[in-house]
């Protein structure tokens, strides 16, 4: 067996193993990895650390390093309670949802005869919010595999359990979520991962230049379908989630591409400031620059190393591992 194989293998049996745990010490020990995150130089603390810099330039040190020790327990929590999300049954991961605000935007739309473009940042738990949206609407996402072949098998399995129709990240999947919408039914899309060159615009992201998709934007305008942006904040104590849908404004239909971005990150904007340390700040979200732009993230050794050994890894071609040129896996939130 391949290292590769190894590690994706004891991924799997770890994630089957805290499976059988209860969502509240899944978040305990969620609290007790974030801990480590934060005390540890870690990417995933450095990278925090500087996007809170750039997205919070007047919030006091003190509160500032503070919201990274909480984002960072989130970010534990997320990890941990992902073995829940996926192998628990539909019925159990769904009652995990305590209240659900504004399903009357999805409600009125689908009055209406319209498509709806569900916008799902990575606030709080979004895998829940596909499962939800998937289980009670027919609902259609852009898929991206993982490089783990066995953990790719296990999140898509996790992701259809509910219903949710998963397509390629390629021009045939966008054909299929043009259509869906057609047929007034849910598309869901991620809106806040930096898209390829070709597929996004510059748009400011809480004061900072942001590389932003178009494609959300583009299928709103073109199908004239509604668009709703939804997250899942955790509860305390690992009591559920509380589920939260919000209309989008119409400037995210807006002809210019420029405009409707910016309206698209404002709306992400308002979701987060709702529960900032919920927000995946570990993710490198000010990484491609405008061209000439000097870069906002610090290039370490141990980052310089695992590119260089992914170069040598990767296919000759795109026909394994991810799809080439297509949207980015942000696409999907099913």
């Amino acid at each position: 067996m391949k290292a590769g194989e190894l590690r994706s293998a004891l991924i799997v049996l770890l994630l089957r193993l805290a499976a059988r745990l209860p969502l509240g010490v899944l978040h305990a020990l969620g609290v007790g990895l974030g801990l480590c995150l934060y005390a540890l130089p870690t990417d995933s603390r450095r990278t925090a650390r500087r996007n809170l810099e750039l997205c919070f330039p007047r919030l006091d040190a003190g509160k500032r390093r503070a919201l990274l020790r909480a984002s960072l327990i989130e970010t534990g929590k997320a990890l941990l309670e992902a073995s829940a999300l996926w192998l628990w049954s539909t019925d159990r991961t769904i009652s995990l949802v305590r209240e659900v605000r504004g399903l009357n935007h999805l409600e009125a739309a689908f009055a209406a005869g319209r498509g709806v473009v569900v916008l799902g940042p990575h606030l709080g738990c979004w895998e829940l919010t596909g499962l939800y949206c998937s289980r009670h609407y027919q609902m259609t996402s852009i898929y991206r595999p993982f490089r783990s072949g066995a953990v790719d098998t296990l999140m898509r399995q996790a992701r259809e359990r509910g219903g949710a129709r998963l397509v390629p990240a390629d021009p045939g999947g966008v054909l299929a979520l043009r259509r869906a919408l057609q047929r007034g039914e849910v598309v869901g899309i991620l809106p806040d991962q930096d898209p390829p060159r070709r597929g996004g615009v510059f748009a400011p992201f809480f004061g900072v230049t942001t590389h932003t998709m178009t494609l959300a934007c583009r299928l709103i305008r073109q199908s004239g379908a509604a668009a709703v942006f939804a997250f899942a904040l955790r509860l305390p104590r690992g009591k559920g989630f509380q589920l939260h849908f919000r209309a989008a404004g119409p400037l995210v239909a807006d002809e210019d591409l420029a405009t409707a971005a910016s309206a698209l990150n404002r709306g992400v904007e308002q979701c987060i400031v709702e529960s900032p340390a919920q927000y995946l700040w570990v993710y490198r979200r000010f990484k491609t620059r405008p061209s000439g732009a000097s870069p906002l993230y610090p290039r370490t050794l141990v980052r310089r190393l695992r590119r260089r050994w992914r170069r040598r890894t990767r296919p000759a071609t795109g026909l394994a591992g991810r799809p080439q040129g297509g949207p980015s896996d942000g696409s999907s939130i099913s």
